[in-house]
């Protein structure tokens, strides 16, 4: 079973479509740095659907020693920044992230990269759900933003076209 790093949309858009808990389902380990955790606080503290990192017990918080400082100049967030970090400290490790850029910045740095849809993906092929379909239309009304063709390709992708 793989090991996973996840930045602060894959943790809300899971929550939001009631999926938040196939991540210990699909991982051995998740873990998330403190600068998500925070991310994800100060969004319950503005009353935003977001998880509370501290009713997950299977999701460890763990920090990275340091930003790469090349990094600092990028338009990447602190948590995606800190999530990075973290995979290139721990590189076995997938790193969950949405975000075009940090992705691309990710998988340019050697990492495996996942996004929420691949979850999706994963969820499906282990078991988890019996269809794909009604979860990315839920991402999609929850507010993940992706195309309709990137739709077309997971439903496909999922054997559901």
């Amino acid at each position: 079973m793989p090991r996973a790093i996840t930045n602060t949309s894959p943790l809300i858009y899971l929550h939001r479509i009631g999926a938040i808990e196939w991540l210990p389902n699909l991982f051995e380990e998740v873990w998330t740095p403190e600068a998500v955790a925070h991310e994800l606080r100060e969004g319950l503290r503005l009353q935003a659907d977001s998880p509370d990192p501290s009713t997950l017990p299977w999701l460890q918080v763990m920090e990275p020693s340091k930003a790469p400082s090349e990094w600092l100049s990028s338009d990447l967030g602190p948590g995606e920044l800190a999530a990075i970090a973290l995979g290139l400290e721990h590189p076995t490790r997938l790193v969950i992230l949405d975000d075009a850029l940090a992705r691309r910045t990710a998988q340019a740095a050697g990492l495996k990269v996942w996004g929420t849809l691949r979850v999706v993906l994963e969820a499906k092929s282990q078991g988890v759900t019996d269809k794909a379909t009604p979860w990315v239309d839920r991402l999609a009304h929850a507010g993940l933003w992706f195309s309709d063709d990137i739709r077309q390709r997971i439903l496909r992708l999922a054997g559901e076209t």
